[in-house]
């Protein structure tokens, strides 16, 4: 359906033209979000920043999300997920601390030293490579807002239409180009879904191209162990 990341924020722009206008800065989830958010950011002429969350996923089943956390100590749990999968309050707090972890690590990666882009009384557009769960989308949603966002609109190429049903309850619109049955993946859907490199999301960030690769960053005296 899409080739690569790219071309897919490349038509994901197109439709979201009508917001040119506006004052919008671009929030892309990485890792795979941001090159999509780039090409939204360029055609929109709008800032471009991360929004960082990270998936809770499951004990021993890790790619089952039962929630997400995001910065600002948002949290979003999916208390059916977790009945379900019989998680105790013990294995839950202790996936919240590890996340917590790797979130903090990864925010200090991507912006430095650096603070959020100021959300204050902005509209943000949230944009992903494609949208499985939700989860995820759902607490950088919950994160925006309490970064002081006014409006807030989710974007991705593709997502399965019962996500999008759920994130139109918190956000204030979903822009997604398909919604195709059955949908077991995101990947199935690109040509070209190799992994985003670390050092290509920050070069997004910087308005460059990468030099350096993420562990020379963490040779190069981040302190971060990736």
């Amino acid at each position: 359906m899409f080739k690569n990341r790219v071309e897919a924020g490349r038509l994901l722009a197109n439709a979201l033209l009508h917001l040119a206008d506006d004052d919008v800065v671009v929030l892309g989830l990485p890792r795979g979000g941001v090159p999509v958010a780039l090409e939204v950011a360029r055609a929109l002429a709008a800032p471009l920043d991360v929004i960082v969350v990270r998936k809770l996923g499951v004990p021993g089943q890790p790619e089952l999300a039962m929630g997400a956390i995001g910065e600002g100590d948002v949290s979003f749990i999916d208390w059916g997920v977790v009945s379900a999968a019989r998680v105790t309050g013990v294995q839950l707090s202790r996936v919240i601390r590890q996340e917590r972890d790797v979130l903090e690590r990864r925010a200090r990666l991507f912006r430095g030293e650096g603070e959020p882009m100021d959300l204050s009384g902005r509209a943000v557009v949230i944009v992903d490579d494609g949208i499985a769960t939700g989860s995820s989308v759902n607490a950088a949603v919950r994160v925006a807002r309490t970064l002081g966002a006014i409006r807030v609109i989710v974007a991705a190429p593709v997502a399965p239409a019962g996500a999008v049903e759920a994130l139109r309850a918190v956000s204030d619109a979903v822009v997604v180009l398909e919604t195709p049955e059955p949908f077991y993946a995101i990947g199935q859907f690109y040509d070209d879904f190799a992994q985003t490199p670390y050092g290509e999301v920050i070069a997004a960030l910087r308005g460059g191209v990468p030099s350096i690769m993420p562990r020379q960053l963490s040779m190069a005296g981040t302190g971060i162990d990736l």
